[in-house]
């Protein structure tokens, strides 16, 4: 009996001191976060200290207003690894970012960093089994695609934007005001400022992610977020240009891609960061399309 409750108290220690982690990783008071979840501050200290229990609608809101969710976090707390799972930075997001409608830079940092604590929950487990990350054993394309498989379930959690089960383009619907159905397409990547592919290029919002890799631990982190309303392919200034199936020359493997965006395009993308993060990504000697007018919030106002 006494080993059980020894075992009860130490799990309450746990979780608290991952929740006290994160929190401050992210910068948040105690009375931000417990307003946040709907608690008090000085019941989110005694969690924090091991001194209250939780229940499981607590433990809930806690994560989601973490920006994750249960499961990582539980993995947070018992994982011997100490250092938390990489977070996007508040300073690096651009504020008047045009963004889909009902979307807000408050969603899309929860997504982004659920999105990275759930690949550093993956290669946890592969790790300590195989003492290798998920990032080993898959070609670099392909890994991309499991980012952009993951990043579109966050955003089905936590935005507006929810999964599009009835067709296969775009991957997300937002039912906006007036019976309006927006769409999004979402797409990673691990190159910077790259502009879109697709199997289709259909007008819409897109967001392009692009992540920087951890070749040591296989973590990610975001580090540069474009979103466009394209115009596309076919239409009067198409966004999008036809380029076939090719052949990756590195690797042998057949490309899928068949549509990618014009250099118009890509200057929207540019032109349409919401998140850039300048300690690790530097756009001074980027080069958009000189026919796009050059929007206020654009990072191409000033030189970073």
């Amino acid at each position: 009996m006494a080993a059980t409750v020894k075992r009860f108290m130490d799990a309450k220690t746990s979780l608290g001191k991952a929740i006290r982690q994160i929190r401050e990783s992210l910068k948040l008071s105690q009375e931000k976060l417990a307003e946040d979840a709907g608690i008090t501050y000085q019941y989110l200290s005694a969690l924090e200290n091991g001194k209250e229990n939780f229940s499981i609608g607590i433990l809930e809101s806690l994560a989601r207003s973490l920006g994750t969710s249960v499961a990582p976090l539980v993995a947070h707390a018992f994982n011997p690894e100490p250092s938390p799972p990489p977070r996007v930075h508040s300073r690096f997001f651009v504020k008047r970012a045009p963004l889909p409608a009902g979307l807000t830079i408050q969603h899309l940092e929860k997504a982004l960093n659920e999105t990275q604590g759930v690949i550093r929950m993956i290669n946890a487990t592969l790790i300590q089994v195989t003492a290798r990350p998920l990032s080993a054993y898959i070609q670099r394309n392909n890994f991309s695609g499991i980012v952009s498989n993951i990043l579109c379930d966050s955003f089905s959690r936590f935005t507006p934007y929810k999964h599009n089960h009835d067709q296969r383009y775009p991957d997300l619907i937002h039912a906006a005001s007036g019976g309006r159905k927006v769409g999004l397409e979402v797409k990673s990547t691990i190159k910077p400022g790259k502009g879109g592919e697709s199997h289709n290029g259909h007008s819409g919002w897109h967001v392009v992610a692009c992540f920087r890799l951890d070749e040591a631990n296989g973590d990610i982190e975001f580090i540069h977020i474009m979103f466009a309303d394209l115009i596309g392919h076919g239409k009067a200034n198409a966004d999008w240009k036809y380029v076939g199936s090719n052949v990756n020359e590195d690797t042998g493997s057949q490309r899928t891609e068949t549509y990618t965006t014009t250099p118009r395009g890509n200057a929207k993308l540019r032109h349409g960061t919401a998140y850039l993060n300048t300690d690790q990504v530097t756009i001074s000697r980027w080069k958009t399309d000189k026919s796009i007018p050059v929007p206020a919030h654009s990072p191409f106002q000033k030189k970073i």
